[in-house]
């Protein structure tokens, strides 16, 4: 069972904290459990929070010698020092292999360990300039939802967390299982993609419940020749008034959404089927297995035999 812990202080936010607790450490019917959750302090005991209740926290930083993630969920203020002992904890979890990850203001915490150094990371695009200025060393990118390098993880503002906790359960168990928990949750399905922007803007009600119903009519059809002509007329405007409210919906375009959405089913189906690369293309509308190889390679890095491979071997 994988160990998850979130390393909190006073005075913590809930809601960094919720994102790690709901995806880690919440039991759903229907789904495996593969994580325990935990919290953590400095000092153990009671813990204020931002939500006005103070909460209990029963262990202290030698719960991070054991544990396999460590889930920074914030750090206010952000100009907060970084007490030696849990710079030091921090430190040996890392040197032993735990992954590291912060959320939201998270960074703050972890840029003071120095692991950001000469890296890619991002935060609340509130706090980037105060980030950049504060540690030169790091290239803050904030337009990004979140950025992984494998044993250092960090997210934008506090929803992207949610994104980052997800991104981690699908390197861990796949796409499927990824997906499968983000519907029970009742998370909106979303592209794979960590430099899709986070922070659209407010639309009408009306015309964000018709792109959520065509968003679910895409879903179900895949396989077939569907094209950004098709989603418009569908949804009765015009290819402009839909690529304008995929912009301020979804921050992307319908076209790379509709990418996305058939790269994360052929994911899915190299993990849970056998079926050969061709027929896999075909099944989620990419036609050939020269074109799911292409643009495969192109979201991850790697073609679709090697990521089944890899897959199957963890």
């Amino acid at each position: 069972m994988h160990r998850v812990v979130a390393l909190v202080r006073p005075v913590q936010s809930t809601f960094e904290l919720g994102c790690a607790a709901e995806v880690f450490g919440t039991p759903r019917p229907g789904l495996p459990q593969h994580y325990t959750f935990a919290t953590c302090t400095q000092v153990p005991g009671p813990v204020p929070t931002t939500g006005g209740y103070t909460m209990s926290v029963p262990h202290g930083l030698d719960a991070l010698d054991t544990a396999d993630t460590v889930i920074v969920p914030g750090w206010l203020p952000v100009d907060e020092p970084l007490a030696g002992p849990v710079r030091r904890a921090l430190l040996r979890a890392h040197a032993r292999g735990a992954r590291l990850a912060a959320i939201c203001s998270g960074v703050f915490a972890l840029a003071r360990t120095g692991l950001l150094d000469g890296r890619t990371a991002t935060t609340h695009r509130a706090r980037a300039d105060q980030l950049r200025r504060a540690y030169p060393r790091i290239r803050v990118e904030p337009h990004r939802r979140y950025v992984d390098h494998g044993d250092v993880a960090t997210s934008a503002g506090a929803g992207a967390g949610l994104d980052l906790c997800l991104h981690l359960v699908r390197r861990d168990h796949g796409a499927a299982h990824a997906a499968a928990l983000a519907r029970h949750m009742a998370m909106a399905p979303h592209p794979d993609d960590d430099r899709t922007p986070y922070a659209p803007a407010p639309v009408p009600v009306s015309s964000g419940q018709a792109l959520d119903g065509l968003l679910a009519w895409a879903d179900e059809r895949l396989g077939t020749p569907l094209s950004v002509e098709a989603l418009a007329a569908r949804l009765g405007v015009s290819p402009r008034t839909l690529a304008r409210r995929f912009a301020d919906q979804l921050g992307t375009s319908p076209g790379a959404w509709l990418l996305a959405r058939r790269l994360a089913a052929a994911r899915v189906l190299l993990e849970d089927t056998d079926l050969p690369v061709d027929a896999i293309a075909a099944r989620v509308g990419l036609t050939s297995a020269v074109n799911l190889r292409r643009r495969f390679r192109a979201r991850t890095g790697t073609t679709p035999g090697a990521y089944r491979q890899a897959f199957r071997t963890r």
